[in-house]
């Protein structure tokens, strides 16, 4: 279900349209997604241009922003729910990554032009907002910070995403499993994705992560269901990976 604008524009004759404070309040978090850069403040007028470049778009789970193959003809920035990215290969799906709040996905294809090269779907229920192409092009060449801030957000998702495959070359199972859940834990400590989908993110057999899964638990860090895997001893995970890696 797409959604429209945020907001109303406050128009008074030989004054720009500005959002009022409340507004600008509302797309901050917009801003942050952007690279968090304290160097390179947003101003009002960037603002503006954000709120013009695009809508909200609400999306129930198992609905798609966007499919695997399909024109790339917009970005997406997550603000509530999460996101799964997966590929369909001929012995079904293959889940490639998870994202939540703050995440920007879409953008390569649409910069370069390409169909989108996995599919999204939300697996709750989600909000984002959807920047066209014709409208966020323009936006970018005409607010330099926008697009330096763009810039900074895309290199640092490559560099973890680099640091994470040094990481795995090095470890076991055990310890990939580990600071996968690590990472993947929502504020609850839960990790809704299923042992299939660990098993995918990590590039490994579905029977190993579950041998690494039944460890923890023998270990009293986690506690699994349906869907989910509960963290609920964090210090005794976090010592397998410190442990095993050498570290502490």
């Amino acid at each position: 279900m797409v959604g429209t604008i945020v907001g109303k524009w406050r128009r008074r004759p030989g004054v720009a349209c500005l959002m009022d404070t409340a507004e600008h309040q509302h797309f901050a978090w917009l801003a942050r997604s952007f690279g968090r850069t304290n160097y390179l403040p947003l101003t009002s007028s960037d603002l503006d241009a954000l709120a013009s470049a695009g809508s909200y778009v609400e999306k129930y789970p198992g609905t798609h922003l966007f499919k695997e193959g399909e024109e790339s003809n917009a970005a997406y920035v997550v603000r509530t729910g999460e996101v799964e990215l997966y590929r369909t290969r001929k012995d079904g799906e293959l889940v490639v990554g998870r994202v939540g709040p703050g995440a920007v996905i879409g953008d390569i294809a649409l910069f370069q032009e390409t169909p989108y090269v996995s599919s999204a779907r939300a697996v709750e229920p989600v909000t984002a907002f959807q920047l066209d192409r014709s409208k966020l092009l323009p936006l970018l060449i005409e607010h330099p910070v926008i697009a330096m801030r763009w810039l900074v957000a895309g290199l640092n998702q490559l560099e973890r995403t680099q640091r994470q495959v040094i990481r795995l070359l090095h470890r076991t199972v055990l310890e990939q499993v580990s600071e996968l859940l690590g990472d993947e834990a929502d504020r609850f400590g839960e990790v809704r994705l299923s042992q299939a989908s660990l098993a995918n993110l990590l590039g490994s057999s579905r029977q190993t992560v579950n041998q690494a899964l039944a460890e923890l638990r023998e270990a009293g860090a986690i506690e699994t269901g349906y869907r989910v895997i509960r963290i609920v001893d964090r210090d005794a995970l976090d010592a397998i990976v410190s442990d095993r890696a050498g570290v502490g």
